[in-house]
């Protein structure tokens, strides 16, 4: 068991659950991408203090799951839908929105685009303002993602995800979410930018950095980044992504207060 101290808004929430007697509300499927880079840093970013859910709080680029991102099937490498099904313990279409989120969030939030012309290869830099035109639009919902990548020639990339865990928010929470866990590598030729909307800062750090107490984050972030941690004298990032084929990302975990 490992604990962690939770800060006082949301130990006053828990209380305020206990006592009202409530039901807790289903949690949303999610995915969140923890971008990693050499020498072994992290990606974080702040999300606005206005936010609903995780407010000022440091986390990995992520979100909810859109409908769409079952819908549609964009053109795929790697892993097939029914092999990611497998891994995560999923119905296949539900797996491929998963996978389909993850590659989409990472976009939207860090401007990273896991996907390239074919198999073997990742577009390079993405910056520019058309690739920023269709970023926006895929944030304002304008856009599904399997026509942005058909639009642009491109596949998605589900081999540069690794499977890494699996957290469902506590009850107590008004907005919770059951959230796939993936680990990344930036792609070479790309850089994550600010880019603004949910969030009001971003950060590059080490795993042991991260996990010290210097940035204020939620439990799964934190706990990750010190599962991250324990690689960085023992082969950094290539032993991370070395050792998640042998995790189970489809057993929750269910903090409780």
């Amino acid at each position: 068991m490992v604990e962690f101290k939770l800060p006082p808004r949301m130990a006053e929430m828990a209380r305020e659950f206990a006592a009202s007697g409530r039901q807790a509300p289903e949690p949303r499927l999610a995915s969140t991408v923890v971008l990693l880079r050499e020498p072994f840093e992290a990606y974080l970013l702040r999300r606005v203090a206005t936010m609903a859910f995780a407010a000022s709080m440091y986390v990995f680029p992520g979100g909810g799951v859109d409908p769409r991102d079952a819908a549609v099937l964009p053109d795929w490498a790697g892993p097939s839908p029914a092999q990611w099904a497998a891994r995560l313990r999923l119905e296949e279409s539900v797996a491929r929105s998963v996978v389909c989120a993850a590659v989409r969030e990472v976009f939207e939030e860090s401007g990273v685009l896991l996907a390239g012309a074919d198999a073997d290869t990742v577009v390079g830099d993405v910056s520019g303002p058309d690739w920023e035109e269709a970023r926006l639009a895929l944030i304002a919902r304008e856009l599904g993602f399997a026509e942005f990548l058909s639009r642009n020639g491109l596949v998605l990339r589900s081999d540069l995800l690794a499977p890494w865990s699996r957290w469902v928010t506590p009850e107590f929470e008004p907005r919770r979410f059951d959230t796939y866990f993936f680990l990344a590598l930036l792609p070479e030729g790309q850089v994550t930018r600010d880019v603004g909307g949910e969030a009001d800062a971003t950060v590059w750090c080490s795993p042991a950095e991260a996990a010290d107490g210097r940035y204020t984050m939620l439990p799964p972030t934190r706990h990750t980044l010190l599962e991250l941690a324990e690689f960085s004298a023992a082969g950094g990032i290539a032993a991370a992504l070395a050792a998640a084929p042998d995790r189970d990302p489809a057993d929750a975990i269910r903090p409780t207060p």
